[in-house]
């Protein structure tokens, strides 16, 4: 034996081999622990910075800003004064020319312009003829925007007699045109003015604080208060009925679609203002032909609002995991595989590839079954449920036997994405065997 040879025992090779095997499990571990929290941070830049359908930009944090859908409420002043035709004032403007159309606008109608030569110009320099058009050319295209215009509008009724009564009988036979019903009772309000205001804030996001400014910039006094009591008061006289009728009709439909989302309402009674509530939604799908989105608010997310909602509704119901659907009776629960691609989405770590991420093998599935139903949408009830059954029903059984294979550590994002496959399994795969389901058009904020 050398002289630099060591000499170790079967007790320290033993106790070397333990403490190396240690190592690496501790180093497993952190590892481990290190894409978790990858992960973590990679979500919540996503959920801070990215795009999410679950979340919405009108949602008002803190401060003294109102939300959006409570703000007509805390505007509301029943006293507040109604412009007149002596407080309204519409500057003079001139007006532009209507609008023209460039390649990508080809829906808007078109105004040709002319340039051409005035009487005098018209004289030929050469030999003192007169010019003929023979001919024009296309220069250039220019979009062109009229502003809002403003205006009042005076309905007179008119009295008619007639004649020929008043010279038989000495009294004329006399008739009166009916002018058309006003919005509200003692407001200038009109059914375009109050119905700008509504889109304005409710879908183009725009408070009526802002609404007021630009009222004022373009002369006409009008208070956010005044806006909202025209809100408040218009939706609860014509808008009401009208969607009491689409509840009416959407539960007739053989598929709902439902999801639910957080809102924020600033000083609600008996809630604190950070205090998370649930703007819920309920659709029938695209195939329908008549596309209803009826929104309902709630002050929470129990499932007992869903199940009020759909009291007397027993086809198929398409939701997320969400327990609180289970309270829903006399409904075929289906998945949505909107929020399955979701999970598998979440859990793919940045720049991730099907050879490196075992997720992105997943949103890869629900990608290929997209493309299939995006495939089959123009096909009728009974030919697309064979198609489905042909071609989705592989897919589906190729997906499922793929996710027994993974093995993802737990607490990790790809084993939330498994566990909820693996709940939802039931649901998932309900649309394949009926014709009249579509699960992967989802409700509009999903």
């Amino acid at each position: 034996m050398g002289k630099n040879t060591a000499v170790i025992d079967k007790n320290e090779l033993e106790e070397l081999k333990k403490a190396a095997h240690d190592l690496a499990e501790e180093n497993a571990q952190l590892r481990q622990k290190l894409d978790h929290m990858n992960e973590l941070l990679l979500n919540a830049q996503r959920a801070r910075f990215g795009q999410s359908s679950e979340r919405t930009k009108y949602v008002m944090q803190g401060g003294t800003q109102l939300g959006l859908f409570n703000e007509a409420e805390a505007e509301q002043d029943h006293k507040a004064v109604e412009p007149t035709e002596n407080t309204i004032v519409i500057p003079e403007h001139t007006r532009k020319a209507t609008r023209t159309v460039d390649e990508l606008t080809a829906n808007l109608p078109v105004k040709e312009v002319l340039i051409t030569l005035s009487d005098d110009e018209l004289i030929c320099g050469k030999c003192g003829g007169k010019y003929e058009m023979i001919g024009k050319k296309l220069v250039s295209r220019r979009l062109e925007a009229i502003p809002r215009q403003c205006y009042v509008v005076e309905y007179y009724s008119c009295s008619y007699a007639c004649k020929s009564c008043e010279a038989k009988t000495g009294y004329a036979n006399i008739v009166t045109t009916v002018t058309p019903p006003m919005l509200m009772k003692h407001s200038l309000a009109s059914a375009s003015t109050v119905a700008n205001v509504m889109s304005q804030k409710y879908v183009d996001g725009l408070p009526l604080a802002r609404q007021e400014k630009i009222w004022e910039r373009e002369g006409i006094r009008l208070s956010r208060a005044t806006m909202s009591n025209w809100v408040i008061q218009c939706a609860q006289t014509w808008l009401k009925p009208l969607y009491r009728r689409m509840k009416k009709t959407l539960l007739e439909y053989s598929v709902i679609h439902a999801d639910e989302t957080v809102v924020q309402v600033l000083k609600e009674d008996g809630k604190a203002a950070t205090s998370e509530s649930r703007m819920w939604v309920y659709a029938n799908n695209d195939r329908s032909g008549k596309p209803i989105r009826y929104f309902e608010y709630q002050p929470d997310r129990s499932g007992k609002h869903a199940a009020v909602f759909l009291k007397g509704f027993s086809g198929c119901l398409v939701t997320d995991g969400y327990a609180g659907y289970n309270l829903v009776d006399g409904v075929i629960r289906c998945g949505c595989w909107s929020h399955m691609r979701r999970y598998w989405r979440e859990a793919m770590p940045k720049g991730a590839t099907k050879e490196t991420s075992k997720a992105a093998w997943g949103y890869d599935y629900c990608n290929k079954l997209f493309a299939l139903e995006k495939k089959f949408s123009k096909m009728s009830d009974v030919i697309r449920k064979t198609a489905r059954q042909v071609e989705a029903e592989p897919l589906l059984e190729a997906y499922w036997w793929w996710l027994e294979t993974l093995d993802p550590a737990p607490g990790s994002k790809l084993a939330d994405a498994v566990t909820y496959a693996k709940n939802q399994k039931k649901f998932l795969n309900a649309f394949w065997c009926r014709q009249d389901l579509d699960p992967l058009t989802k409700a509009k904020n999903c």
